[in-house]
């Protein structure tokens, strides 16, 4: 019997390389967004509700646009992200805009997701298999398993500029170790060069990389409850700090004794880091369409 299963879309980020909000730039023939396509891919892989992390100030937005087209596919919620949703001895300048972090994303969530779940950026085009082979494992898994649905570098990469990507490193198919570069093709390779400034490397492009599509049991909620005054305590500089993912998924999964899965899709990734890849997106669905993967009405 299969389960009940959430995505989580994390969509409270500002966009600022892109230019604007682009969780809702029209990318498909009909005014389709990513978002669209993201549903539409997660309720065919078995996705029954579709939870939504945004700023309170975009509620009606998106509630217009992408809301309506899809309230009537499947169960929809909204949840805000607001930087005031720490805990109560934590004070935070007013002039901090920026969103807290990934991790606070999810944390916003804890009061509406009881079920298995599935996190995507709201801006990123993950392709079909993504969804199914996260559905896959979200329906098998234990208690407190969580996984990474991995993609191949070269899959991911824009001739636009350096992209940022959590190369991964592996043994026997759980996470060692996740190095947050910033990438790009050099010669038929990744040139990655680490954000913690450490020695830049090369690996091939079918490296995997984690593009944040992470599978997560409701057990992770507890985790981020216990121990979210402890990245507070911890932050250098709370104008700036961000309570990410992948450091919040390795110690969860630590603290219960475990690793995080790497499951592998030869999905080809597709994200707007910058205005110049819209053109490569917009093909990239068009493409899909002709394959017969979507239809040119995506809702129709």
């Amino acid at each position: 019997m299969k389960k009940d299963l959430t995505l989580l879309v994390l969509a409270a980020g500002m966009g600022s390389r892109f230019g604007g909000l682009k969780q809702i730039e029209p990318v498909g023939p009909n005014n389709e967004f990513i978002i669209d396509y993201s549903i539409y891919d997660a309720i065919k892989a078995g996705f029954n509700k579709v939870v939504f992390v945004i700023k309170k100030e975009n509620f009606n937005i998106f509630k217009e646009t992408i809301g309506k087209r899809i309230e009537n596919k499947i169960k929809v919620e909204y949840v805000f992200q607001d930087i005031d949703d720490v805990p109560k001895n934590v004070k935070i300048s007013k002039e901090r805009v920026k969103p807290l972090g990934t991790a606070h994303a999810i944390y916003s969530a804890r009061n509406v997701i009881h079920e298995n779940f599935a996190i995507i950026n709201a801006d990123d085009f993950y392709g079909r298999d993504g969804y199914i082979k996260a559905s896959e494992f979200l329906n098998n898994c234990e208690d407190n398993e969580y996984a990474n649905i991995a993609y191949e570098v070269g899959n991911t990469l824009t001739l636009n500029g350096e992209v940022k990507r959590g190369i991964i490193f592996a043994t026997n198919g759980y996470l060692d170790k996740l190095v947050e570069s910033s990438v790009k093709e050099d010669h038929g390779e990744a040139l990655c060069k680490p954000l913690s400034l450490e020695e830049e490397f090369r690996v091939p492009l079918n490296q995997l990389v984690s593009m944040n599509l992470f599978c997560f049991t409701p057990k992770l909620f507890e985790y981020l409850e216990n121990h979210i005054k402890d990245f507070f305590a911890n932050a250098k500089d709370l104008m700036k700090d961000e309570w990410l993912i992948p450091n919040v998924a390795f110690d969860s999964a630590k603290e219960n004794n475990k690793k995080i899965k790497i499951v592998g899709t030869n999905s080809k990734y597709l994200g707007m880091t910058y205005r110049e890849d819209l053109d490569t997106l917009k093909n990239g669905i068009n493409d899909e369409i002709k394959n017969g993967v979507y239809n040119i009405n995506l809702w129709g």
